[in-house]
């Protein structure tokens, strides 16, 4: 969690309370701009970055259950069944899905580089939402 400013209660402590034994203090004499500086400040740290197996792993285990019984992998296998030369299919199927792979990494990585990354994650679930949707009145009207 990320926080713009600093938290207004420290240790059970209102930040008032704080100000307040500031003030009082005789030992100090602390302006409030002092005081502030003391104070714990969260801010935005840079996001860390992942190790590679981590990224890797993620992005198999996310595609391979999306996949698994999807029109794609029924097609593959009907047609490995039609043509009776399955490594061939395999091949074609294999090229074309690191295609449209490399060609999603490719936009996802312009578009990072021209949008906020909150812009592309609220885009995206505003299109799998409406692609839910879709589908919900693709079977709601077939039947």
């Amino acid at each position: 969690m990320k926080l713009d400013s600093a938290p207004l209660e420290i240790s059970g402590i209102a930040q008032t309370e704080i100000e307040l034994e500031l003030k009082d203090s005789n030992d100090f004499n602390l302006t409030p701009a002092i005081a502030q500086l003391i104070q714990p400040v969260v801010a935005d740290s840079p996001p860390k970055q992942q190790s590679v197996l981590v990224v890797f792993g993620t992005t198999f285990v996310t595609i391979f259950l999306a996949e698994i019984g999807d029109k794609t992998q029924l097609s593959t296998l009907l047609m490995s069944a039609e043509s009776h030369s399955p490594w061939v299919v395999f091949l074609g199927s294999a090229a074309a899905l690191i295609t449209t792979s490399l060609l999603g990494v490719l936009l996802g990585s312009w578009l990072a580089s021209r949008l906020s990354p909150k812009t592309v994650e609220k885009s995206a679930g505003v299109m799998l939402l409406v692609i839910s949707l879709m589908l919900f009145w693709d079977v709601f009207t077939s039947h």
